[in-house]
């Protein structure tokens, strides 16, 4: 791995009403997506709003994993930030976009904390 970590942003699509609305349901969903990775949960905080939607956000040891959920849509934005090697953020997601029964995602990578090697000048 190039950096401190990797993050991966999601669009979640085609997703079921039910399941975007259960805060219940999606706290198991990622606590399980992280576990299924190798993570280390630290803490856990969400909210359900009204009449619809869920926000929170899965504290791991190697960063975080969130969700905001817009169920009249059938949508999510997922997010997974990892740091260090022995984390595969790709294994969370790919259980996050299963247990929802997505019907289609968009998905990109971050490096983060890439840091650049100070130019040499010449003398």
């Amino acid at each position: 791995m190039e950096g401190l970590g990797r993050h991966i942003l999601a669009e979640v699509y085609g997703c079921d009403f039910d399941i975007l609305n259960d805060l219940d349901r999606i706290r198991e969903i990622l606590v399980s997506a992280a576990l299924s990775a190798g993570a280390e949960v630290r803490e856990k905080a969400f909210h359900r709003f009204s009449p619809q939607g869920v926000s929170g956000v899965v504290v791991i040891s190697e960063s975080h994993i969130a969700i905001h959920t817009w169920p009249e849509y059938g949508y999510a934005a997922v997010d997974v930030f990892t740091c260090g090697d022995h984390v595969d953020p790709w294994v969370a997601m790919n259980k996050i976009f299963k247990d929802f029964g997505a019907k289609s995602v968009t998905a990109s990578e971050v490096k983060r904390g890439v840091f650049q090697k100070p130019l040499a000048c010449a003398d």
